[in-house]
């Protein structure tokens, strides 16, 4: 059952020291921690303070700024504020960060422990070995400090996180984040607090299939060759008969594997409020400090590591030569590395992955079918075409050509989403023509399938990807974007001619310049989707009239001869269950 912090924590970290002027040292950590160990760590070696330093914020202030949604504020104080490893804050603050990103009710009493019992029939811990679910990488469930009750716990979560989420199929990494949290709480608050990281929806914390997993280390490449073109280059000279993938695919392991403690947890105050994007970074960093040690330190010569450079990242990791402070501010100064930006790369190493339909490994296919198995479920479709004025285009269509109609439309969805069922968000027909109320009932939804008949029948429109709330989110520095949305995004025509247009990026790795990024725009005023020399589709805010162009970011035709059109019925369909 859980344990409460207190006397008991503070004894036990005293006998376990031996030493009580150094009870201090493990006040912060759970007691599931083998703190010993912890004690031969040299963060008790820092340069001393002298005195100017501003003082560390409290658990107190943060959680003031964060209820109050200030959370650029808070992203500044965690990366700025170098809490000592066995900082008490974080048993209060982790659990704070982590819980912000729940997309589900919060979690009752004692459910936890209710699943526990559910799985195993008991809420003792079994002195026996756990089997492990599928998902875990047997090789990297790293402990770090934690006791052999410790790594029985963490067993036990990963079961159960299994057990409630049987929709991850291949997450290496989760069980070395379960360990990291497992020092500074709770069995249950660590398993509240992974549950907050996978079910997140705004942020990607822990991939959890082996597709993910893939596009995360090709993004990390792509982002590398860009940002750090020397350190890439050189590896790839000094290896000439190895693929620059083979160093990457175990970029997670640099971090999670090789880097002290100390630096790992000062890594974690910032992972788990920024998401994946501060590994990537350090990541970077990594390759940048690595490439320098080659050039100037014999011990990491090319004959040396030329043969095993993934091992050798690790061991340079281990005795990094520099501090936790130095590697963050580092990693944070690294300029035009955006979260959009990251988002544009992920998806589109995705798309081409999804679009050479094979896995790296050779060991999964990912055809996407072409039988009806991809289609909604016919009672949705009967839904579909009894709710719908654009599926149906015409009144004396046949049946089995607004199933035609209907499996093109589904043949062009990326293939994860056509296993939902679509939904009738918002239509003209029903909700009236108000771009206001349009975004009352749409703009929470991701994705979206937006469709337009106009009056002179013909019926186009736009699969897309991002929620149209993201027309009010700033970036870093405090500004809205014009145009936001991803790679997946794309056009398509359906009457009279049956038309798909992709984002132009997709078909290589060629930088094709911010006006082939434009996928979707709004305000009070208007829609758009697509941009650079014309706008694909526009409207105004009555959904009245429109207007359709050429534009760089599909390469399509206008969407109706005429250019300008007047709406008959717009209609918009989200996904259930997403």
């Amino acid at each position: 059952m859980p344990y409460h912090r207190g006397g008991d924590a503070s004894s036990q970290a005293d006998k376990l020291s031996g030493i009580v002027e150094e009870s201090d040292l493990y006040e912060g950590f759970a007691p599931h921690v083998e703190t010993s160990e912890i004690k031969t760590l040299d963060f008790y070696n820092l340069p001393k303070q002298t005195g100017k330093e501003p003082a560390l914020r409290s658990y107190t202030e943060i959680q003031q700024l964060l209820q109050q949604g200030k959370k650029r504020d808070v992203k500044n104080i965690l990366r700025e504020n170098s809490w000592p490893i066995n900082s008490p804050i974080r048993a209060q603050l982790w659990p704070m960060l982590c819980g912000q990103h729940q997309t589900k009710q919060q979690m009752l009493d004692g459910f936890y422990w209710e699943m526990v019992h559910q799985v195993f029939g008991t809420t003792e811990l079994s002195e026996k070995p756990i089997m492990l679910p599928a998902f875990v990488d047997a090789t990297h469930c790293l402990p770090y400090h934690l006791t052999s009750t410790g790594r029985a716990v963490a067993d036990r979560i990963v079961n159960v996180l299994g057990y409630d989420c049987p929709d991850i199929t291949y997450s290496p990494v989760l069980y070395p984040i379960t360990s990291i949290l497992l020092h500074f709480m709770s069995e249950e608050e660590a398993y509240i607090c992974l549950a907050g990281l996978v079910g997140s929806k705004e942020k990607v914390f822990i991939n959890q299939t082996k597709l993910q997993h893939e596009v995360t280390w090709k993004t990390v490449m792509q982002i590398a060759k860009k940002h750090t073109k020397s350190a890439t280059s050189y590896f790839q000279r000094i290896c000439p008969g190895l693929k620059l993938e083979r160093i990457f695919m175990d970029w997670c392991w640099w971090i999670l594997a090789g880097l002290p403690f100390q630096h790992l947890v000062r890594i974690m105050d910032c992972y788990f409020h920024e998401g994946i994007k501060v590994l990537y970074r350090v990541a970077l960093v990594i390759l940048n400090l690595f490439h320098k040690e080659c050039q100037s330190n014999n011990e990491w010569s090319p004959d040396n590591i030329k043969n095993d450079i993934g091992n050798a990242l690790i061991k340079f990791c281990k005795k990094i030569p520099v501090s936790p402070a130095k590697l963050l501010h580092a990693a944070f100064s690294i300029r035009g590395l955006s979260t959009q930006y990251i988002s544009r790369i992920f998806i589109k190493t995705e798309m081409l992955l999804k679009s050479r339909s094979v896995l790296t490994s050779g060991s999964k296919q990912l055809i996407k079918s072409r039988s009806s198995d991809n289609l909604p479920t016919s009672q949705s479709q009967v839904n579909i075409q009894m709710m719908s004025h654009t599926l149906t285009i015409r009144e004396k269509l046949h049946s089995e050509s607004c199933r035609n109609l209907l499996f093109t439309l589904w043949s062009w969805l990326p293939v994860r989403i056509t296993m939902y069922q679509p939904v009738l968000l918002y239509t003209t027909e029903e909700h009236g023509c108000s771009l206001t109320t349009f975004y009352v009932r749409v703009e929470q939804h991701e994705p979206t399938l937006l469709m337009i008949k106009t009056c002179n029948n013909e019926v186009f429109g736009a699969y897309c990807s991002s929620r149209w709330f993201e027309r009010n989110v700033k970036d870093d520095k405090g500004q809205r974007q014009a145009y936001f949305g991803t790679g997946e995004t794309f056009l398509f025509s359906l009457y009279p001619e049956r038309a798909k247009y992709p984002w132009v990026g997709i078909e290589g790795d060629k930088d094709l310049g911010h006006s082939s990024e434009l996928f979707m725009a709004a305000d009070s005023k208007m829609i758009t989707i697509g941009g650079g020399e014309g706008q694909a589709i526009w409207m105004d805010e009555n959904i009245r009239f429109g207007k359709t162009d050429s534009c760089k970011t599909f390469n399509n035709p206008p969407l109706c001869p005429s250019g300008d059109f007047e709406i008959r019925v717009l209609e918009v369909y989200g996904f259930v269950g997403i």
